[in-house]
């Protein structure tokens, strides 16, 4: 008996603050703070980016907007204070993971590698990657940019997806690796790579907003299935939920496609793809 109330003791000490206090919810911070923290992408068009007053903009910001009003609610704060911080490809992950922002608010694929380290919310977008090209070229697959020069942001899903098509199809280019979705179109723009390589919609809003958009255009070719979601803290299940909540009741609602039509009206409608995850996820309260 007196070995096992020892063993018992030892495990006891291991949870007690001596050991290390246990990580505090996200939801609690943001109660006891009165803010929560939102990362956003700067040049991630039109989901996350910095409009013209320099305060963050897009689908993605809307939908973060809206679940901080739903968290508020939740905890019956008269005021929630949103810190919005800049974020990077390289470093989104990390800030998530160390707490360093409550939640990243862009457009990050949710992988079955990236569970490891942080969690998602339910799917917010459904897209697939692709070629951006200048008009004047003859590049519409993959395989026609064999031998020329490929712009792809480093660590991101895009490019391990076009690395592993290029094997496939044994086609070999010389990879211009940028930092950011701007860095990108800059590099056609100027003649610095012949393609770039990223998910169609942020493609199809970069050509939009470029200097000249009709000397740019779309590959044909689809070369991924890219599932965004908003990234949180690995294992906090209650602010999942809190944020699951709000998603689902924007889906549910439809009060999502005005939100859509926002940014997207001009780029395309829905596709029935995307109206059927906003169907799938409008979880019943």
């Amino acid at each position: 008996m007196a070995r096992w109330l020892s063993v018992l003791f030892f495990l006891g000490c291991l949870t007690s603050p001596a050991f290390g206090q246990p990580v505090q919810g996200t939801l609690d911070k943001i109660k006891s703070t009165n803010a929560i923290t939102m990362g956003y992408r700067e040049a991630s068009l039109p989901f996350s980016y910095v409009g013209d007053d320099k305060k963050p903009v897009g689908y993605a910001i809307d939908l973060c907007t809206r679940v901080a009003a739903g968290i508020q609610q939740q905890l019956a704060l008269s005021d929630l204070q949103i810190k919005w911080m800049p974020v990077a490809p390289e470093n989104r992950m990390a800030m998530v993971a160390n707490g360093t922002i409550d939640i990243e608010c862009g457009t990050t694929t949710n992988t079955l590698s990236r569970q490891e380290q942080v969690d998602f919310s339910h799917m917010t977008f459904v897209d697939g990657g692709s070629l951006l090209v200048s008009t004047a070229s003859n590049i519409t697959s993959l395989s026609d940019i064999a031998g020329k020069r490929l712009a792809v942001i480093p660590g991101t899903t895009t490019e391990k997806v076009v690395a592993e098509a290029l094997q496939k199809a044994d086609v070999e280019v010389e990879l211009v690796r940028v930092r950011e979705h701007s860095d990108g179109i800059a590099a056609i723009e100027s003649g610095a790579a012949d393609a770039y390589a990223s998910d169609r919609v942020i493609l199809i809003g970069l050509a939009l907003t470029s200097k000249d958009p009709k000397r740019l255009r779309l590959a044909e070719e689809s070369l991924s299935y890219e599932p965004y979601g908003l990234m949180l803290r690995r294992g906090d299940t209650d602010f999942r939920l809190a944020v699951n909540r709000v998603l689902s009741r924007l889906y549910r609602s439809g009060q999502i496609y005005p939100i859509y039509e926002r940014w997207f009206g001009a780029v395309d409608r829905a596709s029935p793809l995307l109206q059927a995850m906003y169907l799938l996820h409008g979880l019943p309260e």
